[in-house]
Parts: structure tokens; C-alpha cells; sequence
């Protein structure tokens, strides 16, 4: 449509012209009348160019009315309601660390921005956001919305996205709730810590891949996120080549990570690799620590994203899961509190024998 609007725009006659009757002869017949002088049509006023052959009609050009800001925003309206109270509940859930609103957070994801939406930060966005290909503002502010809250919130918590937003991160985590602990598989910590430079070389080459043969279907073949857009058109779908490789590899993929939690988010996943690198830099509050935490290691243990070295918050890997968090704040699990409590304990039975003990006379 847009080759053919420019071709029109280029032709000095109307799209319609081949197919209007042609004006009749003015050569060749006794009862034509004669042309005039200088080229202007029988019947012309003076100084008017009518000699086009009848095609000379008053430029009446359509100005194209600007949209108001109601006719963008009503057909998008639903979508940016919607992620509004998606992120409300989801900063709730994270200000105030409780459990139940988290769940409820994983579940509106996956609901809304998964099987509904179809809507994830992926490698493509990446290509974008360095090629500065990005689609219009105006018919996108849901979208731009769902990129800013995911960078901002990065840049200030850490990775929130990956922790609640993500409809794949919120799938894998909603499966583990089902999973018995027995089936899971502890992997050792130098394996873990291995692992890790995996997803950062695969970041990298499907970077140098995309600017190379600037093939944005790789996608597909390092992120399981076409599952949600696949399963609201699988027959089409299933027609793509490879689309039963990919099924299989998704099948593995899940099966997988009922073993390893989180193996996906952990160890292979670019986006995340990414805002990992972002908040690694940035993270303005950060996870608060107390001076026990070089010795305790039960928030370490807690840890199912293997976010914490000792005293240390590895923030590349932090998912901002709020497990340590609610640990920290614990008064009857967190040894800072413990000690403090037993501090006070044995003040008071000292001052309290104290008082008991008679002065002598």
C-alpha cells in the first residue's frame, strides 16, 4: 500500500486516469474547434493553463487532521488500565514483602501479559533499543509503558522484571510452588558459578548474529517466550519450519526446570543477562545487610536464585524475590535480631539479680 501511495504521489495524473474515457480529438475532425493561441483550451479565461486534455481539475488537498489525544489513547485503553493495576499490585507486593501478593502478582502476569498479551521483554526489543528501530509513541504507549517500567525499575530496585514481571519467570515460579522439594536437584556451587558465564556468551553471540545477518528469528530459538503467541494461534504456528522442534525443546526445557528452579532465568536466558548487567551498575537501593551476614548463612541457603556469596548480594543475579528480605526482617529467624534479643535478655537478668542481690549494710 505504501509503494503504491508513493507512485501516485510521483505520477502527474490521477491513480484513475487510465481508466477515464479519453477527451475527444482535436485533430483530424471538421467540427473540432480550433485550438487556441498559446495552448489554452476553447472557452478559457485568459492566463489559465487548460490545455491538459480535460485533467485540470482545483487543488482541493485533503489536510490529514491531527488525532486528538482521546482517538490514541480509547483503542488502547484496556491494555494501559490494565498493566497500571498490574504494576500497582506489583509494587505493593514488593514495598510491603508479602507472599500471598506476590503469588497473586505471578498469576496476573501470566494471565495478562502472557496467554492474553503475548507481551515480554525479549532479545528483539534489545536489537531495537540499539538500532534505535522503535515503533511510533502514539499508537504504542502501552509498550513503551511495559519497556520503561521494566528499565526503570531496574536501574532503581534491581530486577524486578525478571522477578515478577516476566510471564515465563512467572510460570516457572508458580510450577515450583506444585513441585516437591525431593524432586529438586541442589546444584553444587562451583557448577552454579560456572554456569553462569554460559548465558553471557550466548548474550553476545546473538548480538554479533543479529548485526550480522540481521536475523531477528533467532529469537525464537534462545527464548521460549513464542509460547504464549503460539498457543493463541497454534495452527498457524505449527506451519512455521521448526515449529515441532521448538515444541520439543520448550517440553525439555519445562521438564528441566521442575529439576533445576529457575534454570532458564538462571543460566541461559539473554534479557535477563542483560538487566542483570544494567543493575550490576546501577541498582540506586539496593538490599539492605547487617554486619552477622559475613558469618550467617541462612539467607544464603534461602536463596533459590544464588544471588548471595556470603555477606555479598551478587545484584547481576538478584531477581529482587524478597525470600532475605522478609529473612532480614524477621525477628525469629534473622541472627542479627537474635543476638540483639539475647543481648537484652541477659541485661535484664543481670539488672534483675541486681536488684535482687541486698546492698550490704
Amino acid at each position: 500500500m505504501l509503494l503504491a501511495c508513493l507512485l501516485a504521489a510521483a505520477s502527474p495524473f490521477p491513480a484513475t486516469a487510465q481508466d477515464a474515457p479519453l477527451p475527444p480529438a482535436t485533430t483530424g475532425s471538421p467540427d473540432a474547434p480550433a485550438p487556441v493561441e498559446g495552448g489554452a483550451a476553447p472557452g478559457a479565461a485568459p492566463g489559465t493553463d487548460e490545455d491538459d486534455g480535460g485533467w485540470n481539475f482545483d487543488d482541493e488537498e485533503e489536510e490529514e487532521r491531527a488525532l486528538t489525544t482521546a482517538e490514541i489513547v480509547k483503542p488502547q485503553i484496556v491494555d494501559i488500565v490494565t498493566f497500571t493495576g498490574l504494576m500497582v499490585l506489583c509494587m505493593v507486593s514488593f514495598f510491603k514483602k508479602s507472599e500471598k501478593l506476590k503469588i497473586a502478582t505471578l498469576v496476573y502476569t501470566l494471565v495478562f501479559l502472557g496467554f492474553l498479551r503475548s507481551q515480554l521483554y525479549s532479545v528483539v526489543n534489545i536489537f531495537g533499543l540499539m538500532t534505535m528501530s522503535l515503533p511510533i509513541f502514539s499508537h504504542s504507549i502501552f509498550t513503551y509503558m511495559f519497556w520503561g517500567v521494566t528499565l526503570g525499575t531496574t536501574v532503581v530496585w534491581g530486577r524486578i522484571y525478571c522477578g515478577r514481571l516476566c510471564a515465563y519467570g512467572a510460570l516457572t515460579q508458580l510450577m515450583d510452588t506444585f513441585v516437591p522439594k525431593s524432586w529438586q536437584l541442589k546444584i553444587p556451587v562451583k557448577v552454579e558459578q560456572n554456569a553462569y558465564y554460559f548465558k553471557y556468551a550466548l548474550l553476545a553471540f546473538v548480538i554479533v548474529y543479529y548485526f550480522v545477518t540481521k536475523d531477528i528469528l533467532v529469537s525464537r530459538w534462545v527464548e521460549p517466550f513464542w509460547m504464549f503467541g503460539a498457543l493463541a494461534n497454534f495452527t498457524a504456528f505449527t506451519s512455521v519450519p521448526g515449529a515441532w522442534v521448538l515444541w520439543g525443546l520448550l517440553a525439555v526445557l519445562l521438564l528441566a526446570s521442575i529439576i533445576i528452579k529457575n534454570l532458564y532465568c538462571r543460566f541461559i536466558c539473554p534479557v535477563g543477562t542483560f538487566l542483570g548487567i544494567i543493575s550490576s551498575v546501577t541498582t540506586i537501593f539496593r538490599i539492605k545487610r547487617w554486619s552477622e551476614c559475613k558469618t550467617c548463612k541462612i539467607c544464603e541457603k534461602a536463596c533459590e536464585w544464588g544471588a548471595i556469596q556470603g555477606p555479598r548480594i551478587v545484584r547481576s543475579e538478584c531477581v529482587r524475590c524478597d525470600d532475605c528480605e522478609r529473612i532480614y526482617d524477621d525477628e525469629q529467624k534473622c541472627v542479627h535480631h537474635i543476638v540483639i534479643r539475647r543481648k537484652e535478655e541477659v541485661l535484664a537478668m543481670q539488672a534483675a539479680q541486681a536488684k535482687a542481690t541486698p546492698l550490704p549494710s
